[in-house]
C-alpha cells in the first residue's frame, strides 16, 4: 500500500512541474523531445502495469512550459508497454511521443474546436485488420478488404467516443501486427483496451486548447524506469 501510494506521488510530482528529488524546472523542460510544437499533453502512469495515472496540457510561453490543466487519466488494462515493442489485441497503451492527427466524435464538436473534427456516422469503422491495406485509418465506409470482426464500428462506442483525438501511434507507416486505433477519448466504466481516456469535461477542453497551427503533440511513459516519460 505503501509503495503504491509513493508512486502516485511521483506521478503528482511529475505532472506539476517539478522533478522527484527537487530538480528544478516543469516536466516538458526535463523530456528529451516534446514535438517541437508549443503545447504539449503529458500522460504519466505510476509503473507500467499501472492503469491510472495524470494527464497535463501544457504551453509553451515566453521560452518556458506553463501547465494550463491537469486531471486524472486512465490507460490500458494491462498496462503500458514501449510503444516499438507493442503487439495488437494486448490491452496495453504504448508509451512514446506522437503527434495528434485529427480529432472525431459522435457529438459535435465543442464550442473553439480548432482541429480537423470528423463527425462519427452509422457507417464509420476505424480498420485493424492485418489483412487490410486501410490497416490503422478510419474507413467510411468500411473497406471490402477490412472484416468488420477486425475493425471500430465507431458509433457504437457510444459516450467514449462522444469526442476525441487520434494518437498518431503506429500510424504515419503502420507497421502490421503493433496496433490500431489508439486515441484519447472520453472515460468509460474502466481501464481502456490501450488509449488514454480521461473525463468528458476534459476532453471537452482539450478541443477547445488544442491548436493544431502550434503542433501539439502526447507523450506518454511512466514515472520512472526505461519507458519514463522523460525519455521521449
Amino acid at each position: 500500500m505503501r509503495r503504491a501510494a509513493l508512486a502516485l506521488v511521483s506521478v503528482s510530482v511529475l505532472a506539476l512541474g517539478a522533478a522527484p528529488g527537487g530538480a528544478p524546472g516543469p516536466l516538458p523542460g526535463r523530456m528529451a523531445d516534446t514535438g517541437g510544437g508549443t503545447q504539449l499533453i503529458t500522460a504519466v502512469a505510476p509503473r507500467t502495469g499501472s492503469t491510472k495515472g495524470t494527464l497535463t496540457w501544457w504551453d509553451r510561453v515566453g521560452g518556458r512550459w506553463v501547465r494550463a490543466g491537469s486531471a486524472s487519466a486512465r490507460f490500458g488494462a494491462k498496462g503500458l508497454v514501449e510503444g516499438a515493442r507493442r503487439k495488437q489485441g494486448t490491452n496495453t497503451t504504448p508509451t512514446g511521443l506522437f503527434r495528434l492527427p485529427y480529432a472525431f466524435g459522435i457529438e459535435a464538436a465543442p464550442p473553439g474546436t480548432a482541429y480537423t473534427y470528423r463527425r462519427v456516422r452509422e457507417n464509420s469503422w476505424w480498420c485493424q485488420d492485418n489483412d487490410s491495406r486501410a490497416y490503422n485509418r478510419w474507413s467510411q465506409p468500411l473497406a471490402r478488404d477490412c472484416r468488420p470482426a477486425e475493425s471500430e464500428h465507431l458509433i457504437t462506442y457510444g459516450s467514449r467516443y462522444a469526442h476525441a483525438l487520434v494518437i498518431g501511434f503506429n500510424y504515419t507507416r503502420p507497421v502490421k501486427g503493433r496496433g490500431a486505433g489508439i486515441f484519447l477519448h472520453v472515460n468509460g466504466r474502466g481501464a481502456t483496451a490501450g488509449c488514454v481516456s480521461v473525463p468528458r469535461d476534459t476532453m471537452k477542453r482539450l478541443l477547445a486548447w488544442a491548436d493544431p497551427g502550434r503542433k501539439p503533440h502526447i507523450a506518454i511513459g511512466t514515472a520512472s524506469g526505461s519507458t519514463a516519460i522523460t525519455r521521449y
